[in-house]
């Protein structure tokens, strides 16, 4: 069911600071109160950064001294399968690779990691044409102009992600030799630090190539694909890509052998448990993949579009999105998009326990069907106790996503751990992490407002049965 060393059984997804502070507080919480719970942790970036909460990485050798140090990341290690993230499509504008060729320019050792237009587009002026067709994560076009020290020249570069005039994230040239010898050297010494397994951030945008959308690129995406996971074999790592896109993407990559996500569960969950219906949920888990991370809740919003095109009709995006928003949740914004500019949402930002209207029995059999899923279940750290949205840090921070980013002291840990729903989700979690039935395979059913998920593994069993109607879940071990 799972290979490269993954155990198929819960992870934790957190920020390094999250629950208590810094990595010795999470590192104390997972012998403590959570200790027996996960076979995985997922820490999202705690490596030193200039923007986007980590995704912005200055270097990767070291630790952000606010959270902890490496000794902390080895410590939670000993007993965990530990996930880090490679921010695979770019570095920061304040690391030390970037600085050095916005000092030189072209004589920098480090000039051939940035994308210069030139490479993509020979006179280095990109047709309009072509950048109608780029799949854009902010205003206008995804390029910056940055100016040489040392000469005064003025080179355009790729920077997928920021403001208009301003990028934090510059792009690195996956075809390129640097590139390739710097990532080289990021997967070892994960490796040599005990790290299983790491997450390629933003995979989808690495390849750059004219008259394409240059988001999934094929067949180029798959032999990058290819390289990165040798790479990672070779030093014992397991490489998970992370891809926002329609539903079909996510199986080609599981058939080319890719660990892949899924995305299109958090909202069909969301709908099933709304209306009662068990077909269309029922006939996704039948399909899904076992070489799949199963999610409801992350620390970005709750997947729309892309990922739910072809699997929910327009006209049902906007349900969901109106109720997020009648729940006191917001809209991230696609910023273009030609074939539905109707459904302006890309995804949701809330606490799926806000967005299932802080309804304890709905709570838990959400929490029940991604814990029969087939795959790896993660389980964000906001979601695991059941929290409330933060419309205080929004209003703090001015990010939207910041409702679904609270960061626990000690005692809020405490406190939550104390809820009787907290206490159901992690009977559900150490029964997802102990129970042999879930080594075999699964046998789901759903008619009508009903759904059942059944594991066999020989003469072992474990059933859940949900009532879309009225919220209930019943578990039963054989």
């Amino acid at each position: 069911m799972a290979s490269a060393g993954i155990a198929a059984r819960p992870q934790l997804l957190t920020y390094p600071d999250s629950l208590g502070g810094d990595l010795p507080a999470l590192a104390n919480l997972l012998e403590g109160p959570l200790d027996g719970l996960f076979r995985g942790v997922h820490i999202l970036p705690p490596f030193p950064s200039s923007g986007d909460r980590g995704f912005a990485p200055l270097t990767y050798a070291d630790i952000d001294s606010r959270f902890g140090t490496w000794a902390d990341i080895q410590r939670i290690g000993a007993r965990h399968d530990v996930m880090l993230d490679v921010m695979i499509n770019h570095i920061s504008r304040q690391s030390p690779e970037f600085l050095d060729f916005q000092r030189l320019g072209r004589r920098s050792p480090s000039a051939d990691l940035f994308i210069t237009l030139d490479k993509i587009w020979p006179d280095g002026d990109p047709p309009a044409g072509d950048v109608a067709q780029i799949f854009l994560r902010k205003p206008d076009t995804p390029f910056s102009t940055v100016t040489i020290e040392e000469t005064g020249a003025v080179e355009r570069i790729w920077t997928s992600f920021g403001s208009a005039d301003w990028s934090e994230q510059i792009d690195l040239d996956v075809t390129s030799q640097a590139t390739r010898s710097l990532v080289s050297g990021w997967l070892r010494f994960f490796a040599d630090k005990g790290i299983r397994m790491v997450r390629l951030d933003a995979v989808g945008y690495v390849i750059k190539k004219p008259g394409t959308s240059c988001f999934m690129v094929e067949p180029e995406i798959y032999e990058f694909l290819d390289w990165i996971t040798s790479v990672a074999d070779s030093c014992g790592l397991g490489v998970l890509p992370e891809v926002h896109d329609r539903y079909p993407t996510h199986q080609r990559l599981a058939a080319h052998g890719f660990w892949t996500y899924d995305f299109v569960l958090p909202g069909l969950v969301l709908d099933a448990l709304e209306t009662g219906k068990a077909r269309r949920l029922a006939a996704h888990l039948s399909g899904s993949p076992d070489r799949q991370f199963t999610t409801l809740d992350c620390h970005d919003g709750i997947p729309v579009r892309p990922d739910l095109d072809g699997v929910v009709n327009p006209p049902e995006m906007l349900d969901l999105a109106e109720r997020i928003q009648r729940r006191g949740g917001n809209v991230n914004r696609i910023l273009s998009d030609a074939q539905a500019p109707e459904v302006d949402v890309h995804q949701l930002n809330s606490t799926y326990y806000s967005a299932l209207d802080c309804d304890d029995e709905r709570y838990v059999a959400a929490r029940a069907i991604q814990l029969f899923a087939k795959g790896v279940p993660q389980i964000y750290y906001v979601g695991l106790l059941a929290g409330a949205n933060d419309n205080a840090a929004v209003e703090r921070t001015g990010d939207g996503r910041a409702i679904n980013r609270h960061d626990y002291t000690v005692d809020e840990v405490g406190d939550a751990l104390g809820r009787p729903v907290v206490g159901r989700v992690l009977e559900l979690v150490r029964l997802r992490n102990t129970h042999p039935a879930f080594d075999g395979a699964l046998e789901v059913a759903g008619d009508g407002n009903s759904i059942g998920l059944r594991w066999r593994n020989g003469d072992e069993t474990c059933s859940l049965d949900v009532d879309l109607a009225t919220g209930r879940a019943a578990v039963t071990e054989g």
